[in-house]
């Protein structure tokens, strides 16, 4: 499965880069880079690197919790595997667009982590069953559509504190990219949404 090579390679990537800072800062995002010296591998390489082993943790079992699910359910509503790649790595690097714009002239800022792409395949999980239990923080079940509006809430907010070193622009972006995909892919898909949504 797509879910599972793709876990492989970011713990594989992430374990070699906790041993290897130049590599990590080879591959991390830097739109200094991407955009004075054409470096565009970093706006996917950086999804494969992370900072330390929660950080890992936390994307990768919250990628596999959503993500095989997911791979699934693209295969079965005719979006497919290259629906799924799409997904995810569009994810990626749609959630990179915000740091690209404003942080273009900062040769110091980097970015590191699978977030923008795991908010993805989280919150298109949430279009197509938004009543689904999500854990809040790892203990609260709630409905994912409400799970969804703190989420986004709390990813603004947050992001207008800039009071810590997580990108939360990039979660944001990535959650509002993965919940429109179907949607763009299969105009159709939006009454299924709604379907689920409303006749509950």
């Amino acid at each position: 499965m797509i879910t599972y090579l793709i876990l492989g390679i970011t713990v594989v990537v992430s374990f070699i880069c906790f041993g290897n800072q130049t590599l990590a800062m080879k591959l991390a995002l830097s739109p200094y880079q991407v955009i004075h010296r054409q470096e565009w591998y970093r706006v996917v390489t950086h999804g494969f690197v992370h900072a330390d082993m929660t950080h890992l943790l936390v994307n990768m079992f919250t990628f596999w919790s959503f993500g095989t699910y997911m791979e699934q359910y693209y295969q079965y509503v005719g979006l497919g595997k290259w629906g799924f790649l799409l997904l995810y790595f569009g994810g990626m690097i749609f959630a990179s667009s915000f740091d690209l714009a404003k942080q273009k002239d900062n040769p110091y800022y980097l970015s590191i982590g699978a977030s923008g792409a795991v908010s993805a395949v989280l919150f298109s999980s949430i279009f197509f069953d938004p009543w689904g239990k999500i854990y809040f923080f790892a203990l609260l079940p709630i409905p994912g559509v409400l799970f969804g509006v703190i989420y986004l809430l709390y990813c603004q907010y947050m992001a207008k504190q800039a009071s810590d070193h997580i990108n939360h622009n990039a979660h944001f972006l990535g959650a509002l990219f993965g919940f429109l995909l179907p949607a763009l892919l299969n105009p159709s898909l939006v009454k299924l949404f709604l379907g689920a949504l409303i006749g509950r």
